[in-house]
């Protein structure tokens, strides 16, 4: 007989004053098995197996009077570190009562994660543009239809509108923006004008530095560069706002009162952005000409009053319905995109900032899309 089955004929494990015996492979259980004894039974089992190479331990709980969960956890726990040198654990024996414990607590069925399977490149291309379609673009029309329904309706039922909200909109909105719109438009029209004098002094054409100007502010520069702006401002407060909203449960409030958080939300900043818009536009497109006319005076000798001249002969009154058609895209596309990113959020305060510069991102490149289609409808 091999000397590791002699040394395993009898063996007696010591647990908090309960003798087990251990003959041969078989270890016979004793008592009670509960949540005093199960940890050190785990530790002794294991420790007094070790130094045998036991291809199966069958433990025996006929004469096992008592057991509970931790002891039934303490035998799974023993049979899985069992199973990772290789030997496999049989109960036997045992009492209904004693049966029916170990089937209730064993953890026999275990889920097991399993990884996702491999896709194919080209389905997995159409994995997600299923999912672009299905989640995303479905559901910005679906707020969009929502928002727009509700900014028809209450245009004609005043009371149904929160008193103020509108003009406190309008301010954060339109009225704070005001001043870095004109700045950065008066610094963008200089700039061309600058940019430009150089080579048109060459050719003796300094005053169609008049016209550059004019076009690309009027036509491009001053509608884009306010829509960029107020994306950046606009789109990620409004997300910020309601995605706190959603994570502090307050749109769940708003639910339970009756409201509709679309109309009670976003409608009053889809008003404010779509009355501001047109203003700030404005103001960009003047301070853009302004900006473009001091580096002409600068550095190409037009005086303010040539300037002013050629700029009445040249600007058109197109430009200005273009610019208002484009405000009224912009501001829809801006408190939109900010709404749908921050009714998305999800896992607290990391979603809100995620969400929010999601909002931006989408919502800035969304507005140079538009403005590169409605360019290609009003210039061809």
């Amino acid at each position: 007989m091999p000397a590791s089955q002699q040394n395993t004929q009898l063996q007696v494990i010591n647990n908090n004053g309960i003798e087990y015996r251990m003959v041969r492979n078989t270890l016979f259980l004793y008592k009670s098995l509960t949540f005093e004894e199960a940890g050190g039974f785990a530790k002794n089992v294991l420790k007094a197996t070790k130094p045998f190479r036991l291809k199966k331990l069958v433990i025996d709980v006929s004469d096992l009077e008592n057991i509970d969960s931790a002891g039934v956890m303490s035998l799974f726990y023993v049979e899985k570190k069992l199973a990772e040198r290789n030997t496999s654990m049989e109960l036997v024996g045992g009492s209904e009562v004693v049966k029916d414990k170990i089937r209730l607590f064993y953890p026999e069925n275990q889920i097991i994660a399993q990884p996702p399977p491999s896709i194919g490149f080209l389905e997995n291309i159409g994995h997600q543009a299923q999912q672009f379609f299905s989640s995303y673009l479905f559901g910005f029309l679906l707020l969009a239809s929502n928002v727009f329904y509700w900014g028809v309706a209450d245009l004609f039922r005043p009371r149904a509108r929160r008193k103020g909200e509108f003009v406190n909109q309008a301010v954060l909105i339109g009225v704070n923006a005001s001043l870095i719109v004109v700045f950065l438009s008066f610094v963008i029209g200089y700039v061309i004008a600058l940019q430009s004098s150089s080579q048109l002094r060459s050719f003796g054409a300094n005053i169609f530095v008049v016209d550059l100007v004019v076009f690309s502010i009027m036509g491009q520069m001053g509608p884009l560069i306010t829509a960029i702006l107020v994306a950046g401002r606009s789109a990620s407060a409004i997300a910020a706002e309601i995605a706190t909203m959603k994570v502090t449960a307050e749109l769940d409030a708003l639910k339970t009162m009756g409201l509709n958080p679309n109309r009670f939300v976003v409608v009053p900043k889809l008003y404010a952005c779509m009355l501001t818009m047109p203003f700030l536009i404005v103001l960009a497109n003047v301070a853009g000409i302004t900006g473009g006319g001091l580096a002409a005076w600068q550095y190409l000798d037009i005086t303010p009053e040539v300037f002013t001249n050629r700029m009445a002969n040249i600007m058109l009154s197109k430009d200005l319905y273009t610019a208002l058609v484009k405000s009224q895209v912009y501001a829809g596309i801006i408190v939109l995109t900010g709404s749908f990113y921050g009714f998305r959020v999800e896992r607290g305060a990391e979603g809100v900032g995620k969400v929010t510069t999601i909002a931006v991102v989408v919502a800035i490149t969304l507005v140079i899309l538009a403005d590169s289609i409605l360019g290609v409808i009003f210039y061809t």
